[in-house]
């Protein structure tokens, strides 16, 4: 088992259990204690769980699949998903990466003649049916989750492709940069980002200082970057020291 997917299941039985003692979590991964341990300690770190005296506790974000989250949708995601397509303008080849916060991008498209590449399958059942939209969707394996294709079938379809721009949600945003909850998911995205000329995040607020398992990327690989009214003053000007446009959604 690859080391991310190790510890996505370490995390998937910690959050489902709510504390998990470090023999459990031998078991069930089928890795050595030191190895677990070892996870646990990067867990710890990166502020997903709280290591406790013979186990772990669960305290990052959930890990609950897209139409969990989709359901909880806020008011914030729909304006960063308005604002973020308004800068999209009729014509353009446009990426659409998987996620909520992208998934709304792609409900304020309407009227537009666009052409829209995904690898989302929520985001392509959405458009399928809209005239205006060209729709090409990106074949790979479906991570059941979220309903997305990523992997090297993945990467290789990108590989043809160019876009104007990129729309990309993340799982947490750091000085460090961009992360992301697995690696094949990053492997992907970092392919999208070399197929368009500019790179617009759209994140919640609540992403900023939160960390996940794999980077993707250095904060100087975003050129714009679409957050609700949530961002504080420190992050503000750490994104514009980045050299990203910061466009808050009102």
């Amino acid at each position: 088992m690859l080391v991310d997917q190790r510890r996505e299941s370490i995390l998937e039985v910690v959050e489902s259990k709510g504390y998990v003692s470090l023999q459990a979590l031998v078991d069930e991964v089928g890795a050595s204690e030191s190895t677990v341990r070892r996870d646990l300690e990067y867990l710890g770190r990166i502020g997903q769980i709280r290591r406790t005296r013979g186990g772990a506790a669960y305290v990052g974000e959930s890990l609950t699949g897209f139409d969990d989250r989709r359901g909880r949708a806020t008011d914030e995601k729909q304006r960063i998903g308005r604002t973020a397509a308004g800068l999209i303008e009729s014509g353009e080849t446009v990426i659409l990466d998987g996620g909520t916060s992208t998934l709304e991008v792609a409900r304020h498209l309407g009227g537009k003649n666009l052409q829209v590449v995904t690898n989302s399958l929520p985001t392509a059942n959405l458009l399928v049916g809209a005239s205006n939209i060209e729709l090409v969707y990106l074949g790979g394996y479906v991570y059941p989750k979220t309903g997305v294709a990523l992997g090297s079938l993945t990467v290789e379809a990108l590989k043809g492709i160019h876009a104007r721009r990129l729309v990309m949600s993340v799982g947490g945003i750091t000085e460090a940069g961009l992360f992301n909850s697995n690696s094949l998911l990053v492997e992907t995205e970092r392919q999208m980002m070399e197929a368009a000329d500019e790179v617009i995040v759209v994140a919640d607020s609540g992403k900023l200082g939160h960390s996940e398992l794999a980077h993707l990327c250095r904060l100087e690989g975003v050129d714009r970057m679409v957050v609700d009214t949530g961002i504080t003053d420190e992050w503000k000007e750490i994104v514009r020291e980045h050299g990203i446009e910061l466009i808050i959604a009102t």
